[in-house]
């Protein structure tokens, strides 16, 4: 899809050189897939504490439980 961005030039350069990315393009697109990736971690941090599974890491791992 083709945009037209009005986008801070130093900005741009400053995250080409911190991720190593040649193109303008692939830069944004990096970034836009580290908002939503952030987006959707920060969602699920919210369900912390409420979900009750009843997984014993020791059978799951298969260790023998020294206790």
């Amino acid at each position: 899809m083709r945009t037209t961005l009005d986008l801070p030039k130093d900005l741009v350069e400053e995250a080409m050189k911190a991720t190593n990315i040649k193109t303008k393009t692939k830069v944004i697109v990096a970034a836009l897939e580290q908002l939503i990736r952030k987006s959707k971690i920060d969602g699920i941090k919210d369900y912390k504490g409420q979900v009750d599974l009843d997984i014993d890491l020791h059978v799951l791992r298969g260790r023998k439980c020294r206790f």
